[in-house]
C-alpha cells in the first residue's frame, strides 16, 4: 500500500508538470480533451491538499477558449441539444460527436452523486440499481439511459456521456446518477441510476464487502435512496454459464435484498446482436437466480448493443440496426419502470444490518471458544503442577488453588458468554432466512457450518436440524463459495492476513 501511494503521488506530480508544460508551449493548452484531464487533476490534487497547484490548474481551467463553444453553437445551431452541447466538453468530433456532460458532482462521505438538470418536486421519479462484473457494460448502459431520457435520436449524430468507462472507475464508492429536467422529452418521470462499480473485479471480495457497506449507507442516510423500481443484473450476451466470479456477483446481490424485491429484479443483456439470448437466460435459470419472469416464464430481460460510441462509416446499416435495437429495448425497459411498484429499501437495510449482526456474533463466539480452549489448557497445566507438589509446600499449594479457583470462575463466565453468542448467532441466522431473498449466500454458508458444528457439540439436535435445512445449497452457491474462499486466500497471501468480513 505504501508503494502504491508513492506511485500515485509520483504520477500525480508528473501529470501536473505535463499540463503546465503543455500550457507553456502550445497555442491552446485548454482544449476540450485537455479540460477533462484538468478536472481530474484538480480533484485529485485537492484531495492531497496542495493549494498552490490547485490554484494554478484552476486558473488554466478558467481560460477555457470560448471560441470552441461559439464554433459549436454555430455549427449545431439547429440541434435540439444546443443548450446541452454548449455546456459540455467535446471528446470526439464523430460522427457521432461525443460530449462529456458537465454534471454537478457532490461527494458526501462514501457517496458520490452526479446530477444533470434541476429536480422538480412535483415530477415523479424512477430508480434503477445496476449490478454486474467489471467490464459487463454498466457505464455504457448508464450513458444509454441518459441519452434516451434526453431524447437523443440517431439523426442528431451526438452522444452524451455522464459515466466514466469502467476500466477507469476504480473506486469503492457507490455512484448515484440523477437525470432531471427532461421529463417532457421522452419519459414522464426523472431517472435515478445507482451504479455499484467493480463487483467481482481483481480487487477481491474485501472490495465487494466494502460496496455492501456503501449501499447500506446510501439506503439509511436521510438524503439517500429509499426505494427502487428495478434491480438490473448486467451481463454480456456471450455468457453461456455463470462463472464463479459472475455467480458470486449475483449471489452477493441476492444476499443484499429482502424477499419483496424479487419481482423487481431483471436481466440487462449487453453487447447483444438482437438474437434471442438463450445462453444467458439458461445460465440464470441453471444458477437459480431469483428474478421477475416474463409471459414465457423466463427471466425478464432486455437487450442492448454497446456500439453507440463507435464512429459511423458511410454505410450505417449495422450501426443503425444496433441503435434501433437499444432504442426498442429502452422503450420496453422504461415502460416497465413506469409501471413498477417501488420497493421500499427498509427491508434491504434490515437484511444488511442482520448480516452485520450475524458476522459480529460469530466473531464474538469464535473469540470465546478460542479463549475457553486456552483457559482449559491452563487449568489442566495447573492441576498437573498441583500433582507435582506432592502437597509438601502449603503456601505454594494455596497460591495454585487460588489461581485455579479464579480460572474456573472465568471459565463459568466464558461458558455463559459462549451460550449467549451461540444463541444470538442462531437467532440472526434464522431471521436472515425469514427476510432475505437469498439467506444461503456464499459468506453466510461459512457461518452456518461453524454454527452447526458448535450446536452439535451442545447436543441441540433441533437447532442442528434447522441449520442443516438452511445449509442445503444449490450448485451456484458452492461455486460462489469457492470463488470467495479463493479470492480471500489470494488476498491473504498478498496482504499477509485473511479477510475477517463476511456479509
Amino acid at each position: 500500500m505504501k508503494l502504491l501511494t508513492a506511485e500515485k503521488s509520483q504520477f500525480l506530480d508528473e501529470s501536473y508538470q505535463h499540463v503546465v508544460r503543455l500550457e507553456q508551449i502550445t497555442l491552446k493548452a485548454d482544449s476540450a480533451s485537455a479540460i477533462v484531464h484538468l478536472d481530474f487533476l484538480i480533484e485529485k490534487i485537492k484531495e492531497r491538499g496542495d493549494t498552490d497547484n490547485v490554484q494554478k490548474l484552476e486558473e488554466m481551467r478558467r481560460r477555457e477558449d470560448e471560441g470552441i463553444r461559439g464554433a459549436l453553437r454555430i455549427s449545431l445551431i439547429s440541434s435540439p441539444h444546443e443548450d446541452i452541447i454548449s455546456d459540455s466538453f467535446l471528446i470526439r468530433s464523430g460522427p457521432p460527436a461525443v460530449y462529456q456532460l458537465r454534471a454537478k458532482k457532490q461527494k458526501t462521505g462514501t457517496l458520490t452523486r452526479m446530477t444533470v438538470g434541476e429536480k422538480r418536486p412535483n415530477k415523479p421519479n424512477r430508480t434503477i440499481l445496476l449490478v454486474g462484473e467489471t467490464g459487463a457494460g454498466k457505464s455504457t448502459l448508464i450513458n444509454a439511459l441518459l441519452n434516451y431520457t434526453m431524447g437523443v435520436k440517431w439523426e442528431d449524430e451526438v452522444w452524451f456521456m455522464i459515466a466514466e468507462e469502467e476500466r477507469r472507475s476504480q473506486t469503492s464508492d457507490v455512484v448515484v446518477y440523477e437525470i432531471f429536467g427532461f421529463e417532457d422529452e421522452t419519459l414522464p418521470y426523472s431517472l435515478t441510476i445507482i451504479n455499484t462499480p467493480g463487483y467481482g473485479d481483481t480487487r477481491g471480495t474485501e472490495h465487494d464487502d466494502t460496496i455492501s457497506y456503501r449501499l447500506l449507507d446510501l439506503f439509511q442516510s436521510d438524503d439517500g435512496v429509499h426505494e427502487v423500481h428495478a434491480v438490473g443484473l448486467v451481463m454480456k450476451a456471450s455468457v453461456n454459464r455463470l462463472s464463479e466470479p459472475l455467480r458470486y456477483v449475483f449471489d452477493s446481490v441476492m444476499s443484499l435484498f429482502g424477499k419483496d424485491v424479487e419481482k423487481n429484479i431483471i436481466a440487462l443483456i449487453t453487447h447483444s446482436d438482437g438474437s434471442r439470448p438463450e445462453n444467458p437466460l439458461q445460465a440464470l435459470e441453471a444458477a437459480n437466480i431469483k428474478c421477475a419472469k416474463n409471459e414465457d416464464s423466463q427471466p425478464a430481460h432486455f437487450l442492448f448493443n454497446n456500439c453507440q460510441l463507435e464512429e459511423r462509416m458511410e454505410e450505417n446499416t449495422i450501426f443503425r440496426n444496433s441503435w434501433e435495437l437499444t432504442q426498442t429495448n429502452m422503450d420496453h425497459l422504461t415502460d416497465l419502470l413506469g409501471k413498477s411498484n417501488p420497493q421500499k429499501l427498509v427491508k434491504t437495510a434490515e437484511v444488511l444490518n442482520e448480516r452485520i449482526r450475524l458476522k459480529a456474533s460469530i466473531q464474538n463466539l469464535e473469540d470465546r471458544f478460542e479463549l475457553a480452549e486456552l483457559k482449559q489448557t491452563e487449568i489442566r497445566e495447573i492441576r498437573e503442577a498441583l500433582k507435582q507438589t506432592n502437597h509438601r509446600n502449603k503456601i505454594e499449594i494455596e497460591k495454585i488453588l487460588s489461581l485455579l479457583e479464579n480460572l474456573e470462575k472465568e471459565m463459568k463466565v466464558l461458558t455463559a458468554e459462549k451460550e449467549k453468542w451461540l444463541s444470538d448467532s442462531y437467532q440472526h441466522a434464522v431471521r436472515l432466512e425469514e427476510i432475505a431473498l437469498k439467506a444461503d449466500s456464499a459468506s453466510t454458508v461459512v457461518h452456518l457450518d461453524f454454527l452447526i458444528e458448535k450446536m452439535k457439540e451442545e447436543g441441540d439436535t433441533e437447532k442442528v436440524q434447522k441449520l442443516e435445512e438452511m445449509r442445503r445449497e444449490d450448485g451456484g452457491t458452492k461455486e460462489s463459495q469457492r470463488y470467495k474462499l479463493g479470492q480471500t486466500t489470494s488476498a491473504s497471501k498478498n496482504i499477509g492476513r485473511p479477510s475477517l468480513w463476511y456479509k
